[in-house]
């Protein structure tokens, strides 16, 4: 059954939705329909969510039912750093509260083309410091990103790290695009595998996003940064994406610089699959194992 509906999801993926994110394809518009993707998702039933705004940035938080609000996750959504919004990426948020039973904190960061590099990386780390302002102290604080949400978690908490702020107590990465070079060998080994990235859009993101900056440049590319003192990372990534050595590579340097890091690869899955949770049980899964994880690295009993 599990198969059946991996695969129902995957000729969704290219039939449907992949379409709407072609490199032809109006950013504006690309906007709209992953808002109106997202505004369509399943949510766990007894979810409270508000929205107001945090460091002045629009943002939504949701809480399951028995999620702490003695503790958070911030995270940080995906969409090339171009598209994607507190609507887009509700769904995910909630699933992740139902999993970590915490409160999850879902800001609207700057989008390219109107806000290059450095703005979203500005914008996640005044969020940051905004919930440590709250009162929250950072043990009690992980982050999290999906695709750019997730190069975009990495690369804030090297910037926490270089200003001396107290870090979070964990990361959790989701199909994180870390490497704006797209020099990954998965762009060509995966690409006929993957059923919804394509290498044009990527490149045309990545141009939009890094705007004057170089696209070696760490804060564009995370992947090329320094990894020591980072917190423990947990990385999910799909074996059938173009962006698979992304998270590959970002394992083995973070290993490297001593960094705690669990690295987990889903066979036959494909760039951010946890956003099919509660629909594809290899989402809800992944996601029940993330949040495990995290209420050990936030001390949840």
């Amino acid at each position: 059954m599990n198969t059946d509906i991996r695969d129902q999801l995957r000729k969704t993926l290219v039939e449907e939705i992949a379409p709407s994110f072609r490199v032809t394809i109006p950013y504006e518009q690309q906007r709209e329909v992953l808002d109106a993707i997202g505004a369509g998702s399943a949510l766990p039933d007894g979810l409270e969510e508000e929205r107001g705004e945090l460091a002045g940035l629009t943002t939504t938080w949701l809480v399951a039912p028995g999620g702490s609000t003695e503790h958070a996750l911030l995270h940080l959504h995906g969409g090339g750093y171009v598209v994607g919004s507190c609507i887009s990426h509700r769904g995910l948020a909630a699933w992740l509260s139902a999993s970590v039973r915490v409160q999850v904190v879902l800001p609207e960061y700057r989008l390219a083309p109107e806000h290059p590099c450095p703005a979203a990386i500005d914008d996640a780390v005044a969020a940051y410091r905004a919930l440590l302002d709250s009162g929250l102290a950072p043990e009690r604080v992980a982050l999290s990103g999906d695709s750019a949400g997730g190069g975009l978690a990495l690369a804030t908490l090297m910037a926490l790290r270089d200003a001396g702020e107290p870090l979070p107590a964990a990361a959790f990465l989701l199909s994180p695009w870390t490497d704006l070079t797209l020099s990954g060998e998965s762009m060509k080994t995966r690409r006929q595998l993957d059923p919804w990235l394509e290498e044009p859009m990527l490149t045309k993101f990545s141009t939009l996003y890094r705007g004057e900056l170089a696209p070696d440049d760490p804060r564009v590319s995370p992947l090329l940064g320094a990894f020591s003192g980072l917190p423990p990372l947990l990385v999910q990534v799909g074996d059938h994406e173009i962006l698979r050595s992304d998270s590959i590579r970002l394992s083995e340097r973070a290993e490297a610089a001593g960094v705690e890091l669990s690295l987990e690869v889903a066979d036959a899955l494909w760039h951010v699959y946890q956003l099919f949770a509660p629909v594809l049980p290899d989402a809800t899964e992944a996601l029940d194992r993330a949040g495990e994880w995290l209420r050990a690295k936030l001390q949840i009993g």
